[in-house]
């Protein structure tokens, strides 16, 4: 059985340090709104071990004039628990949570190579592919309630 629950900015670096950041100083596995009194943390749990995470902040583009927007930072499976269903429950818990909070629109800047994975749970992609430097290839997607 796995559950999802509120966990501490540095308790995401065990799955965005493996996941996001491999090969990096433990430190850039710290963003921006870490610590954020609005920006929750939240992990899945297999057998209580922690298996993914994904953050969720108060923080609004540009790109989208809705009021209330929610981005999702740092969504991350251990790769031993890829397509196993932790990241679609991670999402839709994301976006209760976000909807319970009067969000608008959720976003977020997603991999080239996970776009296919949100724009089946219903996100658009905006605008066209850009680098973050050291990072990789990504798209910013959205998603309107």
């Amino acid at each position: 059985m796995n559950n999802i629950k509120e966990i501490s900015a540095s308790a995401t670096f065990a799955v965005r340090h493996p996941v996001l950041r491999p090969g990096k100083p433990l430190e850039s596995c710290r963003f921006d709104g870490d610590e954020l009194k609005t920006t929750k943390h939240f992990g899945i749990f297999e057998r209580q071990n922690l298996v993914g995470i994904v953050t969720v902040l108060q923080n609004k583009s540009d790109l989208f004039s809705e009021e209330n927007q929610f981005q999702i930072r740092g969504m991350a499976v251990l790769e031993s628990h890829q397509k196993k269903g932790f990241g679609e429950k991670l999402l839709l818990f994301s976006e209760k949570y976000i909807q319970g909070e009067h969000g608008t629109i959720i976003w977020f800047n997603a991999r080239e190579h996970a776009s296919g994975f949100y724009e089946k749970a219903g996100y658009k992609k905006i605008g066209n592919l850009f680098e973050i430097p050291d990072v990789g290839s990504h798209y910013v997607m959205y998603k309107n309630f």
